[in-house]
């Protein structure tokens, strides 16, 4: 679990970074859609199955940190207006860390009670 919220957290930094300094990128990586993005996580998994929990938990707390001062660098009209940026689509640039931070958080603590349950 902590992988997959890592692992978010770089494609959003990446997507930002990159589309900022007037690279544009897409937020998923190639060949990944919004139909496919599924198989991306499969493998986010599989990738990290022997990274050791101390290192992950450690790389997420990095990540984490990394991506609220990437927030930060953003004024509030740069953030919650609606195609401020082209690069966002027809959403704003909070949507994108929304999704990547608290939504993703909210996933992940609904995952763990779920298996709380089972255990």
């Amino acid at each position: 679990m902590y992988a997959h919220l890592y692992e978010w957290q770089v494609l959003l930094q990446n997507f930002v970074k990159s589309n900022v300094s007037g690279n544009f990128q897409s937020f998923l990586p190639t060949p990944y859609t919004w139909k496919n993005y599924a198989t991306m996580n499969q493998e986010i998994w599989e990738k990290h199955q022997a990274t050791p929990y101390e290192e992950i938990k450690e790389k997420l707390a990095t990540s984490h940190l990394r991506t609220i001062q990437l927030l930060q660098h953003f004024s509030d009209e740069e953030l919650y207006t609606k195609q401020y940026y082209p690069w966002t689509g027809t959403t704003s640039l909070a949507q994108y860390f929304q999704s990547s931070l608290a939504s993703h958080y909210e996933w992940a603590l609904k995952k763990l009670r779920l298996h709380k349950k089972t255990i």
